[in-house]
């Protein structure tokens, strides 16, 4: 199958054609079952659009179980052992679901719950008004390795840690895809969802796949962050609407896009320092307060009052701790008299050597 294309195809067929291990994450919005039974109505007396569609439609709970074994089976056969899996749902579905792909042998990484900040009513006041819906991420399998971009997650998070629990709007205003006044698609996903989803479980160049592509939303977002993406849709004004959508979006710049915050830093150790003259076998290091003093051996290792090991190792014993960082312990004499940090000698090498950030060993 060509890439960055939406197809008219059912999913199971399309899943079919694809590759073992050909993507690299996969997004899926399947049907929700919600076994509509009568029109719903607002307070004053408007109709609610509701989803009553005919995708959405299934005899039985067993035939909504055998359909998404049979699309999620192709969907692990598919996937990657780097890659992982998105399935989004609502109590009607998610649960089933769930069971399903630890079943086929899928390793749940997490479940997301995407609170919406303006859902809409519960119109009876029979229920809790529903404000949220369910996403399972999952591995493959138990022992794969995901893409996951933890430190850019957590800086989009204010430097905190990313939660399980999203807070975002539903999809109004100018995004939700409108034909006369009415919507396009009843349960299009906003794309401040599938930014996030993509941003922190891709890379640039990756292949996201949506086997319910609907108007667009996963490929839109894949095209604006330089993904590749394949859709699979049975609805012709489905599809037509979606093309439109996705010949619109503008493709982010790739410096715009690189992961630089993941990267490791290359690893720094004392002997280093020793091996590069910016500190020499014979010199003495020094306590902060003075009362300890320490030699430099050839091979990177200090000697106090008889004892040698690293400058971790001694400063754990000077302060009878089990384990201590030297960087910070340890002092040098410039020629002034003046103190100075093994800890900024180790920055000002990174930076005169590689020009960044370090690692401690």
């Amino acid at each position: 199958m060509e890439i960055n294309r939406l197809y008219k195809i059912d999913c199971i067929k399309g899943l079919k054609q694809l590759e073992d291990c050909s993507i690299d994450l996969i997004f899926a919005d399947p049907p929700y079952n919600l076994q509509l039974r009568n029109e719903l109505y607002r307070p004053d007396q408007s109709k609610v659009d509701a989803v009553n569609d005919k995708w959405d439609k299934f005899y039985s709970f067993e035939e909504y179980d055998n359909f998404s074994l049979k699309w999620l089976k192709e969907c692990r056969r598919v996937l990657k052992p780097t890659g992982s899996i998105w399935v989004i749902g609502t109590y009607h579905n998610i649960f089933r679901i769930g069971k399903i792909m630890q079943d086929l042998g899928f390793w749940i990484l997490n479940d997301i719950i995407w609170v919406k900040t303006n859902p809409m009513p519960n119109f009876k006041g029979t229920r809790f008004n529903n404000a949220h819906e369910t996403l399972i991420w999952a591995a493959k399998e138990k022992n794969a390795k995901p893409t996951f971009h933890y430190k850019s997650m957590k800086i989009m998070n204010d430097n905190k840690q990313m939660r399980s629990d999203w807070y975002l709007p539903i999809c109004i205003g100018n995004e939700r895809l409108k034909n006369n006044g009415k919507k396009v698609h009843s349960t299009q996903k906003p794309e401040s969802l599938l930014y996030r989803i993509i941003l922190s479980s891709s890379n640039i160049g990756d292949l996201v796949l949506d086997p319910f592509m609907g108007t667009g939303t996963t490929a839109a977002v894949a095209k604006k962050l330089r993904r590749k993406y394949i859709g699979f849709e049975i609805d012709d004004y489905y599809i037509s609407e979606a093309e439109k959508r996705i010949a619109k979006v503008l493709t982010l710049s790739e410096d715009l896009l690189d992961y630089k915050i993941e990267k490791k830093p290359p690893k720094l150790s004392f002997g280093m320092l020793i091996e590069n003259k910016y500190i020499d076998p014979g010199d003495f290091l020094y306590s902060r307060d003075l009362k300890h003093k320490a030699i430099v051996k050839a091979n990177a290792s200090i000697e106090y009052e008889g004892k040698v090991g690293s400058i971790h190792s001694i400063s754990a014993f000077i302060l009878r701790k089990k384990a201590n960082n030297g960087w910070e312990f340890w002092y040098l004499k410039n020629s002034s008299g003046e103190l100075i940090s093994i800890d900024s000698l180790r920055k000002k090498f990174a930076v005169n050597e590689w020009g960044e950030e370090w690692n401690v060993v």
